[in-house]
């Protein structure tokens, strides 16, 4: 099982400083500017550590919000010191890096900024004499700068951004620099004039970049033993420099089969040639070629013996020249995976879940469009098959969901996944840190992406959760999001479904101040108008039975969404549905359940006092509809309107006395021993009360007694669960009042005795004896 051990100090209070950059580290200046305090000093580990869990923070919680001049906290190289920062995206721009010029970088990792423009390649050479760890990976606006700032009125007729490709930047003077990423970089970058300042280069990624001499790579022979060069269209030559340099430890020449047409085609004669010429090759991918020749040793042989990593017996036939296993071979999309015998500890491919793994774990930082395929294998893995790593392969995905939140394929997949991967039979294996590790990126997801199959894979995965109790931690938005998925009148069938199960869950169970707080989002309002939608389509479904019970669970015991439901013509809508489905018996219930939380609150009783409600109410006194369910919500809501007194009936017709008599007559046919739906919970703060107060009074008999038979029932029929709810809540005394009252009907008195008994006998039965 996966852990659960308490975040650091140092990322608790990491964590809590930039959520209060102002009262902790920092002061505005000018009302603008953040300024680190001047009497704080903070060290590289904890700079470099404020600076990546900021990137992190804006990347994956939504609910954070970024500060403009955050990088202006580090100006200052005597207060702190930067030394390793990865930033990422939209989130930096020109005059972040900017802000932090004068500090000594050693390693710089610039992910996908596309804001960033040639004023950044200026500000890079603040850094020349420093860094020796350089990405610029997808900042493919780096090289651009404007064509005549301030003056290119008529230019930008024809070229709207007015910007022009910078060809005259180098890394002259980039003396330490031995790391550097330059994939994805845009065309018509010299690459060549470029590099070539760079004497001892360690590790080069060209990544996507289309070069048709590579013979400026061996200026590195004796120094490079690092090369991606992932989707480059390879030649003969580009095969022929490579091999030239020995020192390769790691060689990527793989590529994405399905981006585009590649005339290059990976031979056994060309793996032969790599693999004698580098020797001290630890690590190779080679995925998505197309392998020519048959490289593979005959079937016969292939499935003999043991499945070994020994060069010697390995069922690629090049690769049985290699001195060593390799530490990582990358097959993923070829047919050189599935093979038996592979020389290489770990491998990324197809064939399995180690494989697949293997394949999310290498590729999802810069290759979303390989991740995704890679996430689709897991997916039918875990819906299909039991996916053994379980908790690796969750990690994986909550990373390339917090990496990629805005690729649809990435969300698509990833989320789909997660729904398989957080079910009930994976349930022991994952830590409570671990689920909520989900949920906040099934919420990210969720906000940040409003494609249809995400929002619906992301309510699905969801409903994997105990709800409330595991979502309580985001409680407040997640219900802002299921409403927001609500709000347009025109949904998704099956996400609407989903997304008001969800709701109905969230406020099933929870206390008076979660559902106050719900209501006034707007919950309330949403419910009413997913009705109204149904009554108009002349539907009653689960959308609909869903959003009455939704609505008789937020409005318990909380006057301002009962009031809220009154305002917004919950009154006409119960009714038209009435009209529209008399058969349905599911939302007569939930109906009634509703307008019996109305009734109680004494402000709005007289709002149900008209002759056209007190008919409907009185009608279905005789309802069979769900057993005695609606007929007994039909006669709490009377009870109430009773308990007010004659001076409050305020109806000619129906006649008070008439609607009291066929109150009697309904709960005398009710069955003592059934069982209900109502659920007064002890646990989740529900109260006898609303029950309890209708019985110290002798203004109206038959409240008192649909009170009384509402006790004796829920304690013949639920003992453990509500004898002592019943007894903590002083209901005893109540009752024992009650069988000495004057006004009371014998039959109450006798009601009220035996729920005294049941209640006193649970409570010698449950006594301890053990002293």
């Amino acid at each position: 099982m996966a852990s659960d051990t308490p975040e650091s100090l140092m990322t608790l209070c990491t964590d809590f400083c930039l959520r209060n950059l102002d009262g902790t580290l920092g002061y505005l200046l000018d009302k603008e500017t953040l300024r680190l305090h001047p009497d704080i000093f903070l060290p590289s580990e904890i700079c470099d550590q404020l600076v990546n869990e900021y990137v992190e923070l804006v990347s994956a919680a939504c609910t954070f919000e970024p500060h403009e001049t955050f990088f202006s906290l580090f100006s200052d190289p005597r207060s702190t010191r930067l030394t390793r920062i990865h930033l990422r995206e939209d989130l930096v721009q020109d005059q972040d890096l900017e802000a932090i010029r004068k500090q000594d970088l050693v390693e710089l990792y610039l992910t996908n900024c596309e804001k960033l423009s040639a004023k950044s390649l200026q500000t890079l050479r603040s850094f020349s004499h420093s860094l020796v760890s350089l990405s610029l990976f997808g900042c493919a606006n780096i090289f651009y700068e404007e064509d005549n700032p301030g003056g290119c009125e008529d230019e930008c007729l024809v070229n709207p951004t007015c910007q022009v490709l910078v060809k005259d930047f180098t890394f002259e003077g980039f003396s330490r620099l031995r790391f550097l990423n330059l994939g994805r970089m845009i065309d018509g970058v010299p690459i060549e004039s470029l590099l070539r300042p760079l004497n001892s280069l360690a590790a080069l990624d060209l990544s996507g970049i289309q070069t048709s001499d590579a013979t400026f790579l061996t200026q590195w022979k004796d120094s490079l033993m690092s090369l991606v060069l992932y989707n480059m269209d390879l030649s003969d030559e580009h095969i022929r420099v490579i091999a030239q340099l020995h020192k390769l430890r790691h060689l990527d020449i793989s590529r994405d089969r399905l981006s585009s047409y590649y005339k290059f085609k990976l031979t056994r004669k060309v793996l032969s040639l790599l693999v004698q010429k580098l020797g001290n090759l630890m690590s190779l991918d080679i995925s998505g070629h197309m392998i020519l020749e048959n490289c593979s040793i005959s079937k016969m042989d292939e499935e003999a013996g043991q499945t070994s990593t020994d060069p010697s017996k390995s069922s690629i036939m090049p690769f049985r020249a290699l001195k060593r296993p390799l530490q990582f071979l990358g097959l993923f999309e070829t047919s050189l995976c599935r093979l038996t015998h592979i020389p290489a500890y770990k491998v990324s491919g197809d064939k399995n879940e180690e494989q697949v793994l293997n394949a999310i774990e290498a590729y999802t930082e810069h290759r979303p469009e390989i991740t995704s395929r890679a996430i689709n294998l897991l997916f039918d893995i875990a819906r299909i098959e039991r996916c053994n790593q379980l908790l690796r392969a969750l990690k994986l995905v909550i990373t390339a969901l917090k990496c990629h939140k805005y690729d649809k394929n990435i969300q698509v997949t990833g989320s789909a996944a997660l729904f398989y991967l957080t079910n009930s039979e994976y349930r022991s294996e994952q830590s409570i840190k671990l689920r909520r590790q989900v949920i906040q990126v099934v919420l990210n997801g969720m906000e940040s992406y409003q494609e249809v199959t995400v929002q619906r894979n992301c309510c699905l995965t969801l409903c994997n959760f105990s709800i409330p109790e595991e979502l309580e931690f985001q409680y407040r938005r997640v219900n802002e999001l299921l409403l927001s998925i609500l709000s347009p009148t025109r949904q998704d069938e099956s996400i609407q479904r989903i997304a008001v199960h969800l709701c109905n869950a969230l406020v099933c169970q929870v206390d008076n101040d979660h559902k106050e707080a719900v209501g006034k989002m707007g919950f309330v309002v949403t419910m009413l108008k997913l009705i109204q939608k149904k009554l108009l389509d002349k539907t009653c479904d689960q959308v609909m039975e869903f959003s009455w019970s939704a609505l008789w669970n937020i409005t318990d015991e909380t006057p301002d969404n009962c009031e809220m439901f009154l305002n917004f013509n919950g009154m006409k809508l119960f009714l038209d549905c009435l009209k529209e489905f008399p058969e349905k018996q599911e939302l007569h219930r939930n109906m009634l359940g509703l307008l019996g939380n109305v009734a109680e609150v004494k402000e709005l009783r007289p709002q149900l006092m008209t002759s056209q409600f007190i008919s409907v109410f009185s009608n279905l006194l005789e309802s069979k509809a769900d057993g005695i369910e609606v007929s007994y919500n039909a006669c709490g809501v009377l009870s109430h309107i009773m308990f007010d007194g004659p001076e409050a009936w305020g109806v000619c017709e129906p006649q008070r006395a008439e609607v009291e008599e066929r109150m009697w007559a309904a709960i005398q046919s009710w069955d003592i021993n059934s069982r209900r739906n109502i659920n007064y919970r002890f646990e989740m703060g529900r109260s006898f009360e609303p029950i309890l107060r209708l019985l110290p009074q002798g203004i109206s008999p038959v409240s008192q007694h649909w009170a009384t038979w509402a006790l004796y029932n829920l304690v013949s029929v639920y003992p453990d669960k509500y004898c002592p709810l019943l007894i903590k809540e002083g209901g005893l005394p109540l009752l024992k009042d009650l069988v000495k009252m004057a006004t009371a009907r014998q039959e109450t008195k006798e009601m009220a005795r035996k729920v005294i008994d049941h209640c006193s006998n649970y409570r010698e039965e449950n006594m301890d004896t053990s002293r």
